[in-house]
């Protein structure tokens, strides 16, 4: 007897099933990592922090509010949106990806409460939507593109959906934007050897997102695999959202056009950084083309990839430091 797991029409339940859960499948890997590597925001002690923005520039101080801000904002973002990912898997039957996503969510809140914390440690508590409202590219992404695409799954939770939504999820928010943006705050706390508080927010979360970035590409993988013509899908989606990914980078350089920005942040290094991602991510979806649905479902070479590219950064970091 087929039984579902669906949220609403439930008529059975997945860790009852012969088998019960395959404890070696991607998904399951990344949740057991995952449980493994707990953090509190609220442990880490943010008093230097504090100092060091006192003893900021004014410049230097909004390029900081503005960073934060945009980050808290989308980090709050993807903790609402989400969730209908989470009834998607459940309409599948999968259970483990479900598990992990409730995992997801959760680290998506801590991330929104260690920002919180941070803007509150060094007294900033006025509102902050002056930072990222005149950004047309950044409020695009997140009011229109990444809510639609998340909440289309509650009424076609189909394969070609779920590919649009991780595309804008795992490889335009978290890829593209977030993780090239905690690179290169993380490159100027450590070139400047300030904010250490942050610094260590940063190598949480940056823990975090390479698992989900990880499980985004998995799931991309795995439909592409199944259904060829389904590349065509995570290409076009891509395609659709890398200019206002870009805008939201470059729109903050934009009011220093001719100067030198604050912590003499390269514009240019940070889009071949996100670009050099990208298509590196890309590629190892284009690879499940073809290959066998099963084997897909045990093959940690996304977090394999997640985790060079940490190498990576670790050593360019070291090299700055």
């Amino acid at each position: 007897m087929k039984r579902s797991i669906e949220h609403g029409k439930r008529t059975g339940f997945a860790t009852l099933q012969k088998g019960g859960i395959n404890f070696d499948s991607f998904p399951m890997r990344l949740f057991a990592k995952g449980n493994g590597r707990q953090w509190n925001p609220a442990d880490i002690d943010l008093s230097q922090d504090a100092r060091d923005f006192a003893a900021m520039t004014d410049d230097e101080r909004w390029w900081t509010c503005s960073l934060g801000a945009q980050f808290m904002a989308g980090e709050e973002s993807v903790t609402q949106d989400l969730q209908p990912f989470v009834a998607a898997m459940a309409a599948e039957g999968r259970i483990a990806d479900e598990m992990y996503l409730t995992q997801f969510v959760y680290e998506e809140a801590k991330h929104t409460e260690a920002f919180r914390r941070w803007f509150d440690a060094v007294g900033i508590i006025d509102d902050l939507h002056e930072y990222i409202e005149p950004n047309d590219h950044y409020m695009q992404i997140f009011t229109k593109e990444l809510p639609d695409s998340l909440y289309a799954l509650g009424s076609d939770p189909s394969p070609r959906n779920q590919i649009r939504a991780s595309v804008t999820y795992n490889h335009i928010v978290e890829g593209t934007l977030a993780l090239t943006g905690y690179f290169a705050w993380q490159k100027v706390c450590a070139g400047r050897g300030i904010l250490p508080g942050m610094q260590q927010i940063i190598k949480h979360i940056g823990d975090d997102e390479r698992r989900h970035m990880a499980w985004g590409t998995f799931t991309c993988r795995r439909h592409v695999a199944a259904d060829d013509s389904l590349w065509e899908a995570v290409d076009e989606r891509m395609q659709e959202l890398l200019v206002p990914a870009m805008g939201v980078v470059t729109e903050t350089f934009d009011q220093y056009e001719g100067d030198v920005p604050p912590f003499d942040v390269d514009m240019n290094e940070l889009a071949e950084y996100a670009m050099d991602k990208v298509g590196r991510r890309l590629s190892a979806i284009e690879s499940a083309r073809g290959a066998n649905v099963r084997t897909i479902d045990l093959d940690a070479s996304p977090e394999v990839l997640e985790e060079r590219f940490h190498t990576e950064d670790e050593a360019q970091l070291a090299a700055v430091s």
